[in-house]
């Protein structure tokens, strides 16, 4: 009797189990989510010939979402190519990355429910959502591109949010009457003479070229903010501060290893990057500065404040994701820095030989690097080719261009000459066929 009562208590504590045991590792059935998730997986599946894409946002035809075309290419299904059409290299939209997260859907998917984070506040100080401050730090310390021990974070909408925060944070951070005084070296991103033009404060005002202030009296005596970029736009090229005692804000929008050699970490006081080269998203709007003075980082917290209460939490939410994705297969078979460094060394490379058939033009010259990150030498992979017109008759090399169906960046823009002109290698896979075809007749 006493042996039956034992089998039938353990019979029971096992049934007990296996229905705890399957309680709480049972998938639940979708809800709520069910009908998004449908709907944005039909609207993916819209076709497109593989030169377009559909989007839960896009134009209604018909009842339906209809494709967005890559340029020079049209229909309904983007399937018909114009030949006659000028080849876009122009801007910097980073959709080279586009094929990536296509196959990390998946993993990179967000579904947003309609009372997600109405409110102003979120989990951290400052507007910022502590998770996806964590993964940003984590980002960096297994890419190894920049130190954040000891730093604070602000986040803004994109990089360009943030250049004119911290021109106004590092000049009111100067006990003088006069403004400070903002330079950059030629070449240059234009935002940072055109920002600080615009906005036409008191604290600050635009005053040149860098080497005008080289050895200079004037910059003992006013306060200098020096813009650094490295990798530079547009020629990617490694640069560093000219100034000595200046501040600077050193901007490494693209110091990842899609386009430079990693070989260092970055260290200076104040430092910008952007999820526009990092994962190819510059429609979110997302960046961030790490800040070494606690000073500087509360003005430039007071001013995001003022500006726009932070980032987007919507956005914020995105960025976690993505950056949970990335790191989940950092350095293995999905890795996004290995399938981003692929692709633009690719693309340098086949410009390289294109431009090399002729001597009517010319291209940056770029060596190879050892790569902290890939620990191995690397071809260069630059965002841009900064291209130069060679013969004294093409004294306007936008113009040669856009006579032989190219649309590039002229390199007065960047505060250059007339003899060079950016083109961009970060467009989609179109763009970039449509260049080389357009530079390869150009050449011959």
């Amino acid at each position: 009797m006493a042996e039956s009562q034992l089998i039938q208590k353990i019979g029971f504590v096992l049934l007990l189990w296996f229905f705890s045991y399957n309680l709480v590792s049972a998938k639940p059935e979708l809800g709520w989510s069910r009908k998004a998730a449908a709907e944005a997986e039909a609207i993916a599946l819209i076709y497109c010939s593989g030169h377009g894409q559909a989007y839960i946002d896009g134009n209604i035809v018909d009842g339906r979402p209809s494709c967005e075309c890559n340029t020079c290419y049209g229909a309904p299904d983007c399937s018909i190519f114009f030949s006659n059409c000028t080849a876009n290299a122009e801007s910097g939209d980073p959709l080279f990355l586009e094929p990536y997260w296509e196959e990390h859907a998946a993993s990179s998917a967000v579904v947003v429910a309609g009372w997600h984070r109405m409110s102003y506040s979120t989990t951290g100080e400052n507007y910022i959502t502590i998770e996806l401050e964590r993964h940003i730090r984590m980002l960096h310390f297994a890419v190894g591109n920049a130190v954040t021990d000891g730093r604070f974070i602000v986040f803004g909408a994109g990089s360009t949010q943030l250049l004119y925060a911290l021109v106004h944070a590092l000049a009111i951070s100067h006990n003088s009457s006069l403004p400070a005084s903002v330079v950059a070296s030629v070449p240059y991103y234009a935002p940072y003479r055109g920002q600080t033009e615009f906005f036409d404060s008191k604290v600050a005002e635009w005053r040149g070229v860098t080497s005008e202030w080289v050895n200079s009296s004037k910059a003992s005596s006013n306060k200098v903010i020096e813009f650094v970029t490295s990798p530079n736009n547009p020629d990617g090229l490694i640069t560093q501060s000219v100034l000595n005692g200046s501040s600077s804000i050193h901007d490494h929008a693209y110091y990842w290893p899609h386009f430079t050699a990693i070989t260092a970490p970055a260290d200076e006081d104040v430092m910008i990057f952007t999820t526009s080269k990092l994962t190819g998203h510059a429609g979110s709007r997302f960046g961030w500065a790490l800040i070494k003075d606690e000073s500087v980082y509360n003005a430039t917290v007071t001013y995001m404040e003022m500006n726009t209460m932070g980032a987007s939490r919507d956005t914020q939410l995105r960025m976690l994701k993505l950056y949970k994705a990335m790191l989940a297969e950092i350095q293995r078979e999905g890795d996004i820095f290995a399938f981003g460094y692929k692709t633009m060394r690719e693309r340098w490379s086949k410009l390289n030989q294109v431009v090399s058939r002729s001597k009517r033009f010319s291209l940056q010259k770029m060596t190879s690097q050892y790569c902290n990150y890939f620990n191995t030498t690397r071809d260069p992979s630059p965002a841009y080719g900064w291209l130069k017109c060679e013969r004294e008759e093409d004294r306007d090399c936008d113009a040669v261009l856009r006579a032989g169906g190219i649309s590039g960046r002229s390199g007065t823009i960047f505060s250059g000459d007339q003899k060079h002109v950016r083109l961009s290698l970060i467009k989609s896979q179109d763009d970039f066929d449509q260049l080389l075809t357009k530079m390869a007749a150009l050449v011959s």
